[in-house]
């Protein structure tokens, strides 16, 4: 691990423990230091400010997780590994996702999700065994409006659990996500073979 991670793991250690005492908007970046031995120069060299930080964090720590490595076949196991950290972690990401930054983790997972339902439609798209003729139905418009509807639900679902206090577990929560998407799977199956009858 480089010094500059090592030095931004410090930090984010400093803030998360003056953050539990103590109001996001209340925390300076003095105390920040303070809490883990540093000096503002150096907090500044690593971060814009106390977003950045947050930004950070949430990338490094939940992103990251679900991001590597991931496919079409195990994104179950990802969504259910970030679902663990973000439990673990639960007052920082309830904290930050109601009141801070919210908005960047959702673009983040919106992106991230997208992917992997546009990944799945074209796998269906192109599969022979289901349907060869009604390939053509599913225009490129029609499948990014299709995955981003669907990204919508699940990244929803996600922000809904941590911002209402993650009273469901996180296996919980990743066996609907699982009953969304296979349902939409399903759905798509369906609406193949029906226009293929129609041809």
């Amino acid at each position: 691990m480089s010094d500059a991670s090592i030095t931004k793991k410090a930090i984010a250690k400093g803030f998360k423990h003056i953050l539990k005492n103590k109001n996001f908007e209340k925390i300076t970046i003095a105390e920040i230091t303070a809490a883990c031995g540093l000096n503002r120069q150096t907090f500044y060299y690593h971060f814009r400010d106390k977003y950045d930080l947050i930004n950070w964090i949430v990338y490094q720590e939940a992103i990251l997780v679900i991001r590597t490595d991931l496919t079409i076949e195990n994104w179950d196991s990802k969504v259910l590994a970030l679902l663990t950290t973000m439990k673990k972690d639960g007052h920082f990401y309830q904290t930050t996702l109601k009141d801070i930054a919210g908005t960047e983790f959702q673009n983040y997972l919106f992106t991230v999700t997208k992917e992997i339902f546009m990944e799945m439609i074209e796998h269906l798209a192109s599969d022979r065994k289901i349907n060869s003729e009604a390939v053509p139905v599913m225009t490129p418009q029609k499948k990014t409006f299709t995955a981003e509807f669907l990204s919508y639900g699940v990244v929803g679902m996600i922000i809904d659990w941590a911002q209402n206090g993650m009273k469901q577990s996180p296996e919980e929560i990743t066996i609907s996500i699982k009953e969304i998407i296979n349902g939409a799977r399903m759905f798509a199956v369906s609406r193949y073979f029906q226009e293929l009858t129609k041809a």
